[in-house]
């Protein structure tokens, strides 16, 4: 997420209109216009990119007090979205409108400056998550991934979680398949208990045990 402190979006916040969200609603998809700069207030956004085969990948989530990277580009650019944005859990966010937000970032250098670093960030994540899927298998990354979450339930299909990584469901099956023959997590319909988050973080280090 673009991290732009909350604290210093407070000002702004009060700018546009607000806008909720339930949980799973779809905030933007490919081809929509980027109509407002949205600054979360509370809630979740997460942000995927779908291939033409169908195969999705998470980019990103954008917390409280965070603004969506997408919007900003098709807002400076005037082309449409190029992913989706779906709410997860109830969000509120501050709606700044197309017009207010040109000539916030025309006219008021502390918007411009929060705008530009937070746009700065989270390409800067972007390119850590394309290099992460280019260079890295993904039993390690999917050990990487479950190590961070420490000893506890993941209540997630394998379907999420291969969206996650970008990978395919088969992959993700496979891999917790594996994991679990080693006694490091437990397997249950649409949960995972980690056990050994430890041995999953020496796995994916790239270690081979």
């Amino acid at each position: 997420m673009s991290r732009l402190p909350s604290q210093d979006l407070i000002e702004y916040i009060e700018q546009g209109d607000t806008l909720e969200a339930s949980d799973g609603a779809c905030l933007f998809r490919p081809g929509d216009e980027g109509r407002a700069f949205l600054i979360v207030k509370s809630g979740t956004v997460r942000v995927e990119q779908t291939n033409s085969a169908g195969r999705t990948v998470v980019l990103y989530r954008v917390e409280a007090g965070d603004s969506c990277v997408l919007t900003t580009t098709c807002l400076l650019s005037g082309k449409p979205y190029s992913g989706y944005g779906y709410a997860e859990g109830h969000v509120s966010a501050s709606a700044i409108s197309a017009d207010r937000f040109r000539s916030l970032l025309s006219s008021d250098p502390r918007f411009q400056e929060l705008v530009f670093r937070g746009f700065a960030d989270r390409v800067g994540e972007l390119t850590d998550v394309i290099d992460d899927l280019l260079e890295h298998r993904t039993d390690f990354r999917l050990a990487r991934w479950l190590a961070a979450r420490g000893v506890a339930d993941v209540r997630m299909t394998q379907q999420e979680m291969a969206q996650e990584l970008g990978t395919a469901r088969e992959v993700v099956s496979r891999t917790l398949k594996l994991f679990e023959s080693r006694g490091w997590i437990s397997l249950r319909r649409g949960a995972i208990t980690i056990t050994n988050p430890a041995a999953l973080a020496v796995y994916g280090s790239d270690h081979t045990l």
